[in-house]
């Protein structure tokens, strides 16, 4: 017998990093969101391009995303002794860091130009992740692929708003003010 392990083993090895990295992802990318929001008054005064879609569209697209991409890192890390594994969960953890450190960058710092470059580098080691997945099991490349979607898009409309918006959205903020106690 030639076979490392039966599909069935096969199956519930995947079944069990399905039920850890599923939540994981998407408690990793609510604490992510966390780091700063769009309720700012800098954020609200911005202007917005046209492509910009409503906002509660970020939550739903994003939740169905994080599901997504847990059950393709489930798929690799079951890969066991697969060729390129090391290297394709290494790429995913770099990208993922990213990816959470995204909306600090762009919402908590309020500086569309740090999210840009934050994002920029994100899909460059997003589109790796994606071959070295394509090279481990090819499904968890194909569900990684409408998150790379997204976060071309994303890339897109965060060009677009520091377009919109050269000055970085300074220019409607309220003058500091500063407290003097007598």
């Amino acid at each position: 017998m030639n076979v490392i392990a039966s599909k069935g083993q096969l199956r519930a090895s995947f079944m069990r990093w399905s039920l850890f990295t599923v939540p994981l992802i998407v408690l990793l990318g609510y604490f992510g969101g966390q780091a700063g929001s769009p309720d700012t008054f800098w954020f609200r005064s911005l202007v917005k391009p046209d492509i910009f879609p409503p906002p509660a569209a970020f939550g739903i697209v994003w939740t169905i995303l994080y599901v997504m991409i847990g059950f393709a890192l489930a798929l690799v890390a079951s890969a066991w002794g697969a060729k390129g594994r090391a290297i394709a969960l290494i790429l995913f953890a770099i990208q993922l860091v990213l990816n959470l450190s995204w909306t600090y960058a762009f919402f908590g710092m309020q500086s569309i130009e740090n999210g840009l470059i934050v994002i920029g580098t994100l899909c460059g080691f997003l589109i790796a992740t994606v071959i070295a997945f394509w090279r481990v099991r090819r499904a968890a490349a194909l569900l990684m692929l409408p998150y790379l979607a997204w976060v071309l898009f994303a890339t897109f409309l965060n060009y677009e708003f520091l377009r919109a918006n050269p000055d970085g959205g300074m220019q409607d903020r309220p003058a500091e003010t500063q407290r003097i106690e007598l």
